[in-house]
């Protein structure tokens, strides 16, 4: 008998096939993103997708995709904005949470880049690599062992984000929802995180991302171009 044992990973909160999760992760990645023209023309299919998950789950992405069937372009547009990129509490931003736009945050948000590097994703300049729905589609669509690696790192994040959502009586509180359910839930260490977080919120700008901005292959695809 071995004197080993394995420490097994926590279960997620709903069980899952692989493949479902990954298509929750697809689903949610397009969800979270601006509301553009191409994401709206394909909620009826998104929506035909969400069908073969289970109830449970599927009823928390129901929510936003009849949001975004029925509200007007041009007020969807204006929500998102009011929503994530207005409110330091409802950051799409990952890192944002613990660190703002500190000297800290430049040194988090490399571990996504080596991960997304490690799997040969270069990317462009448009976005900081803890964006969610990049992290999302990353999972669903290139390293879902990676990109779950750093899902669970954040849990506490996504659920404070959630939270954030619900309070506000955002629709998009339920793809939060439906991302948590793919993954272990909180534990009790932490909640204690969440409670951090959130009492303290984002630190102050102190002297901005100046490590991030300095390594020259993050965004410039000089390096592992495949």
């Amino acid at each position: 008998m071995s004197l080993l044992k394995l420490r097994r990973r926590p279960e997620p909160a709903v069980e899952l096939a692989q493949r479902d999760r990954q298509l929750v992760w697809r689903i949610a990645a397009l969800l979270l993103d601006y509301p553009t023209e191409q994401t709206l023309a394909m909620i009826d299919q998104l929506t035909t997708a969400a069908a073969v998950l289970p109830d449970e789950v599927r009823a928390h992405l129901s929510g936003c995709l009849d949001h975004l069937r029925t509200t007007p372009p041009l007020e969807l547009a204006a929500d998102y904005v009011a929503t994530f990129d207005m409110r330091r509490r409802a950051s799409l931003h990952l890192t944002f949470y613990a660190y703002g736009d500190t000297r800290k945050r430049g040194m988090a948000l490399l571990r996504f880049k080596h991960a997304y590097r490690h799997a040969g994703v270069e990317l462009g300049d448009e976005e900081l690599p803890d964006h969610l729905p990049v992290l999302l589609e990353f999972a669903a669509t290139v390293d879902p062992i990676g990109g779950e690696r750093l899902l669970g790192e954040h849990v506490p994040v996504l659920e404070l984000l959630r939270l954030s959502l619900s309070d506000n009586g955002s629709p998009y509180a339920g793809v939060l929802a439906a991302v948590g359910a793919t993954l272990p839930p909180p534990t009790t260490a932490d909640r204690r995180r969440i409670a951090e977080l959130a009492a303290q919120g984002p630190p102050e700008e102190e002297v901005g991302l100046e490590p991030f901005a300095m390594d020259p292959s993050l965004f410039d695809g000089s390096e592992g171009r495949r």
